[in-house]
């Protein structure tokens, strides 16, 4: 057997991550023809099927599950051998990030020439959406999470929480006036968000001691985004408890007001998840880094 190209290896490990030679392709920058060739002759090289291929999908053999651990290994060894004497300026690769819209658009992407003119050699995939994204089968090197996290064999790490605040447009807090004590929300709507429509009902949590209640509310509209969230409160359909991160600039122009800031919702844990265990490239190291440093000042203390 000759020895192994680790590039060869790099495209096998994406296709079986993302079992589709489509989507490694893009993944990678590389046509599909060149990917699918690629990967028969590392079949051919190591005398196995790896992969079992079909018109619907794309899965692992079981030799090819016995394959993938060691190759995985593999490509992080060779990426850190690498990237070890690089001087910042000359990291290169590709990261493949997602976060929430709210976030990306507020924080990270007003910012995100900052991070590529100190790494010119490093390009940034971001994926916006508030979905919980497939971290391996999508191909993510690193997620930012905002809320509670499930189980999962990935590695998270805990940045800290967002601190929240209640916000009304003014033209609603004119038409229904001005909540002052929790009482007065008896005559208020919210905003509801709910990502599966029908799951949970309206409501307005607040502090109660060292607990956190759920006040049943009244709504005229469910959303399932971040950013439809805060357009229907702008559009003055009701009340909304978002993160202060990225409102405060909305309230300052006018377009959102706080209120019952003795009130506020608790506190969303935001974290990062990556499936590199132990052994993250530089490249995802140095993006994670900015990621946690520009939120720093926005983390409850």
């Amino acid at each position: 057997m000759d020895a192994l190209n680790v590039d060869t290896v790099r495209m096998f490990v994406k296709v079986a991550e993302l079992g589709s030679f489509t989507r490694a392709a893009e993944h990678l920058g590389l046509s599909k023809g060149r990917v699918s060739t690629a990967v028969r002759a590392l079949e051919e090289d190591v005398g196995t099927r790896l992969l079992s291929r079909s018109t619907r999908a794309v899965r692992l053999t079981t030799d090819g599950e016995e394959f993938l651990a060691r190759a995985r290994q593999l490509v992080r060894d060779c990426d850190e051998l690498a990237a070890m004497f690089q001087a910042p300026a000359t990291l290169r690769g590709r990261v493949r990030v997602d976060m929430p819209q709210a976030l990306a658009r507020s924080l990270f992407i007003p910012r995100l020439a900052e991070l590529l003119a100190a790494h010119p050699h490093i390009e940034v995939q971001l994926s916006t959406t508030d979905r919980l994204v497939d971290v391996v089968r999508e191909g993510f090197d690193c997620v930012l999470r905002v809320g509670k996290l499930g189980e999962s064999s990935l590695t998270a790490r805990r940045l800290g929480e967002l601190r929240m605040m209640n916000c009304a447009s003014p033209g609603y807090l004119r038409r229904r006036g001005t909540p002052r004590i929790l009482d007065d929300l008896e005559d208020h709507l919210v905003v509801h968000y709910s990502p599966r429509f029908g799951a949970d009902a309206p409501s307005f949590q607040y502090r109660d001691g060292d607990v956190y209640r759920e006040r049943p509310m009244r709504s005229v509209i469910t959303v399932n985004s971040s950013d439809s969230y805060t357009a229907a409160c702008v559009a003055g359909l009701g009340i909304i408890q978002v993160p202060r991160v990225g409102k405060l600039a909305a309230v300052a122009a006018g377009d959102l007001v706080e209120i019952l800031p003795q009130h506020t919702s608790e506190p969303m844990p935001v974290s990062l998840v990556h499936p590199h265990g132990r052994n993250v490239p530089r490249p995802v190291r140095v993006v994670m880094s900015w990621i946690a440093e520009l939120l720093r000042p926005e983390l409850a203390s």
